[in-house]
């Protein structure tokens, strides 16, 4: 009997470890999916997000399409991650998870990108929150598209998040009215370990992890008020 248990506690322990070994592999590739995702929208010739509503931004979420993940008509969760501004440049990410509401078409069984710009201190107040409501708690426009936002309604500009949607190559604004936006505790604690405290990691208090590091290269590029790092 004993020896039985000593074998099922040796494969439970096994099991743990091996689960939490996938865990931190699979939230390190979904950094690396975003920096690919935004670098790819951001090549786009006249159809990314503008540079100066980028540029005026205090945090990007980006959330990158997986079939499994994708917000779909009926299956509405997604995974991602966030950063915000410091005085050194784009702060190590956060992750969150974003469920419910929609984004207005059925897209099948597609993968869709999602990404929000957080553009005042009230949506980074949201952001650091446990859970908040797009449309309810923080208001959210479809975000206008090209190199400058010219074209952009005050709607739009008055907004405290922009977000955006990629399916089948196509990029544009899209409303998540009633989707609800929370914190990912399990995507934290597998990159930065437990007891995260996600302000200090947003204000740059923590150090960009090397894992995030192709992130932060690739929203220096492309966002002019972003120094250093």
């Amino acid at each position: 009997m004993f020896k039985r248990f000593l074998i099922f506690s040796t494969v439970v322990i096994f099991a743990a470890q091996f689960a939490a070994a996938s865990d931190r592999e699979d939230d390190v590739a979904r950094t690396r999916k975003a920096a690919d995702v935004f670098k790819e929208i951001m090549d786009t010739p006249d159809k990314g997000i503008p540079h100066d509503l980028l540029d005026k931004s205090k945090c990007i979420a980006i959330i990158p399409g997986e079939k499994k993940f994708a917000f779909v008509f009926g299956g509405n969760y997604g995974r991602g991650l966030a950063t915000c501004r410091t005085a050194h440049g784009w702060s190590a990410p956060v992750f969150i998870a974003i469920e419910g509401g929609s984004v207005g078409y059925q897209i099948g069984g597609s993968s869709t990108d999602l990404v929000m710009l957080f553009m005042n201190d009230q949506a980074l107040h949201h952001l650091l929150s446990d859970k908040f409501k797009l449309g309810g708690d923080a208001s959210v426009a479809a975000g206008p598209v090209g190199r400058n936002a010219t074209a952009a309604t005050d709607i739009s500009l008055n907004a405290e998040i922009l977000s955006y949607s990629r399916s089948r190559g196509l990029f544009a604004g899209v409303s998540l009215d009633g989707a609800v936006v929370r914190a990912d505790n399990s995507g934290d604690e597998a990159l930065y370990g437990t007891n995260v405290d996600r302000q200090a990691i947003l204000n740059g208090t923590v150090p960009v992890p090397a894992e995030a590091l192709y992130l932060t290269r690739e929203l220096r590029t492309y966002s002019g008020r972003a120094n250093g790092m």
